[in-house]
């Protein structure tokens, strides 16, 4: 059978998600691309300009992917705990996806880690602010501060070194959630910083 010589703008994306799947981000070239479709380089550059605006797209096919997740999550009876349980599922499901979004630094076509926790606060702060009854600053710093715990067990699961159980950290997830909404709600100036931090821990010990 004779090579393709032709394919599509769509054909080229999937080839460099599958490689990315694979090899990471950095495995993303013409030459791959052109091997996984058995086609020359050539075609890559028909659609797009540089292997850069291929890696762009390969970054939103990504970010559709953990919006999926994300929203399987808010489906869930316990809303914010679904989508904690869902991106620990995706830094599973989907590891080199994971490490585009979440673990790669800043750079032309993508955003890092930052970006990342903005783009998951805005698909989460609406619910979170119906269901906990919260301001929308409250909910954004509600989520991120759960999301650096569940940011911590994704991170050990991509590096091959976590120890813990899905039960393990649902409950340890629970617990943060529930100190740092109760925390919230009851001490006062809390979500703004401002408040007597060795006032309120002199109390705590006490008890």
């Amino acid at each position: 059978m004779a090579p393709r010589t032709k394919c599509t703008k769509k054909e080229i994306v999937e080839a460099a998600v599958r490689i990315t799947k694979r090899k990471g981000i950095d495995g993303v070239t013409a030459r791959e691309i052109g091997a996984e479709l058995g086609v020359s380089s050539r075609p890559t550059f028909t659609w797009f300009e540089s292997i850069e605006q291929v890696k762009s797209a390969v970054c939103e096919v990504a970010k559709e992917r953990y919006k999926e997740y994300v929203e399987c999550g808010l489906a869930g009876p316990v809303p914010f705990l679904g989508v904690g349980q869902q991106y620990i599922r995706f830094a599973k499901e989907e590891p080199e996806l994971y490490k585009l979004l979440f673990l790669t630094p800043p750079g032309m076509t993508r955003g890092g880690a930052m970006q990342a926790l903005k783009f998951s606060q805005d698909l989460v702060r609406e619910s979170l602010m119906r269901i906990y009854r919260m301001d929308a600053h409250t909910a954004d710093c509600y989520f991120r501060d759960l999301w650096l715990v569940v940011f911590s067990f994704a991170t050990l699961i991509v590096t091959a070194d976590c120890p813990y159980s899905e039960e393990e950290m649902s409950r340890i997830l629970s617990e943060v959630s529930l100190s740092v909404c109760k925390a919230y709600k009851e001490v006062p100036g809390l979500v703004d910083g401002n408040y007597d931090k060795d006032a309120i821990f002199k109390e705590l010990v006490k008890k």
